[in-house]
């Protein structure tokens, strides 16, 4: 069975945060899981981005950190990520999750409390 939002007593979320090098994406997810403001991030890619910048559309290549934490943890992370990131507005998206695994959801919530 798994559990949705709120079952567990937390309400947890993926975050999805671009960087421009392999080297900033891990240490953005090194940063919050130290913080206890994510239980884990995993870094890949690349990946080619297209996006519309100062009124033109461009390509770039970046590295995708994508960081698991809970409500709780997820204004702190998103200022965190913000603060330490080299772009001047850095994507950071956050995404309920619906459903997992108990007992990983329950890991989430142990690793994210101070």
């Amino acid at each position: 069975m798994t559990r949705g939002a709120g079952d567990n007593g937390c309400d947890c979320y993926q975050v999805s945060v671009t960087a421009p090098s392999v080297e900033e994406a891990q240490s953005l997810g090194r940063m919050v899981v130290d913080g206890r403001l994510a239980a884990c991030a995993q870094v890949s890619g690349p990946v080619t981005s297209t996006y519309r910048w100062e009124c033109d559309v461009t390509s770039a290549t970046e590295w995708l950190c994508t960081m698991k934490t809970t409500s709780y943890r997820l204004e702190a992370l998103m200022a965190a990520v913000r603060d330490a990131h080299s772009y001047a507005v850095p994507e950071i998206i956050a995404i309920p999750v619906s459903a997992g695994d108990p007992d990983y959801l329950t890991w989430i919530d142990r690793e994210t409390r101070a």
